[in-house]
């Protein structure tokens, strides 16, 4: 039987698959931080069928992810455009093209850089970060309960804690 949602889990994770973990929404997305707005541009950049494009950009609508606008210099047209939540998905998809350059180059290599605008450097790893700007790795972190954590999230903490750190009872 294959999962249809994530409702029912208690984690953030999960949840933000729910919104955006579906491949085509990213990709849409993605398509939105290049520039694209219109329905037929999407769906020739993607080679999407109509139907499911149409569904992604009416879900990620509903959710808040994207917003319709009307074209510039075409206001009886809309398209469509991030909002700032989908603003927020631009780490995460800097992160994936950083991993898939690593870890699953073409044959030439990646397709895209990004670069600071001011600068002109390539963009730094996206990596979680100590205070004093030390890289961390999941071995270097340890897992706290936060506010929405049931016993079964306190006891999956405890032991990936103890697991991966050697802690006893590291959620208290």
């Amino acid at each position: 039987m294959q999962r249809k949602t994530f409702d029912g889990m208690n984690c953030s994770i999960a949840r933000a698959l729910d919104q955006v973990g579906e491949w085509w929404s990213l990709l849409i997305i993605r398509e939105c931080t290049l520039g694209t707005t219109r329905f037929d541009e999407f769906q020739e950049r993607l080679g999407i069928a109509r139907n499911i494009l149409t569904s992604r950009l009416n879900r990620l609508t509903e959710l808040g992810i994207l917003e319709k606008s009307a074209l510039e210099g075409q206001e009886r047209r809309q398209g469509y455009r991030l909002t700032p939540k989908g603003e927020d998905l631009f780490p995460v998809l800097v992160a994936l093209l950083q991993w898939g350059d690593k870890w699953t180059p073409g044959p030439d290599g990646g397709s895209v850089r990004y670069v600071d605008l001011a600068s002109g450097k390539a963009l730094a790893p996206v990596v979680p970060r100590a205070d004093d700007g030390r890289v961390l790795g999941f071995r270097d972190v340890r897992m706290l309960p936060g506010p929405g954590a049931t016993e079964s999230t306190l006891a999956r903490i405890d032991a990936r804690n103890h697991a991966v750190l050697g802690e006893n009872n590291a959620a208290d």
